[in-house]
């Protein structure tokens, strides 16, 4: 139990908002409590059909204690927030996705081929391009709109200056894919 007073959780599982790569989440079953916080970490969201999504913590008398409700409620917003965390209540993925909790739902079978396809297809991006618009969306739900705005324009001016953008305006004008060098 010793655990649950420390700082274990706030101190390892916040690594985790700290890596600058987006970090995918493939839910196929039950994703409550800690495990439903644990997602809610990640960068994307991507749930089976069979996923089912909730903070029961209510009945064991207690809380969300690793972000439930902070995060939770800035995902689907403060009504379904209350809704989940007062009642105790899961939604499945269906309900999840019209929420806002999760990306993209789609069949068991394929959760984590589509995972991984999502994985891909952000890999052939560039990186810099990718840390920067991941830390710009991040900064959306972190400061006031004003600040988000600034913050997004000077990224936007400085990802000018990365070899990755003049080859990815090259290959746009000479329409072929674009071959990222990462800087």
């Amino acid at each position: 139990m010793d655990v649950y007073k420390g700082e274990y959780i706030t101190r390892n599982w916040e690594r985790m908002r700290s890596i600058r790569k987006p970090v995918i989440a493939a839910v196929a079953g039950y994703a409550l409590g800690g495990g439903c916080e644990l997602a809610l970490m990640c960068d994307i969201i991507i749930a089976a059909d069979t996923a089912k999504f909730g903070q029961p913590e209510i009945k064991l008398g207690i809380i969300p204690g690793a972000g439930g409700t902070q995060r939770l409620p800035r995902a689907v917003g403060k009504a379904k927030a209350m809704d989940l965390v007062l009642t105790g209540r899961m939604m499945d993925a269906a309900e999840a996705e019209r929420s806002g909790l999760v990306s993209r739902v789609v069949s068991a079978d394929k959760l984590l081929e589509e995972a991984l396809a999502a994985a891909a297809q952000i890999a052939e991006f560039s990186l810099p391009s990718v840390m920067m618009a991941k830390e710009a969306v991040n900064r959306a739900y972190e400061s006031p709109l004003a600040e988000g705005m600034l913050f997004e324009r000077r990224v936007f001016h400085a990802l000018f200056a990365t070899e990755d953008q003049k080859e990815g305006m090259a290959a746009f004008v000479e329409k072929r894919k674009p071959k990222f060098k990462h800087r």
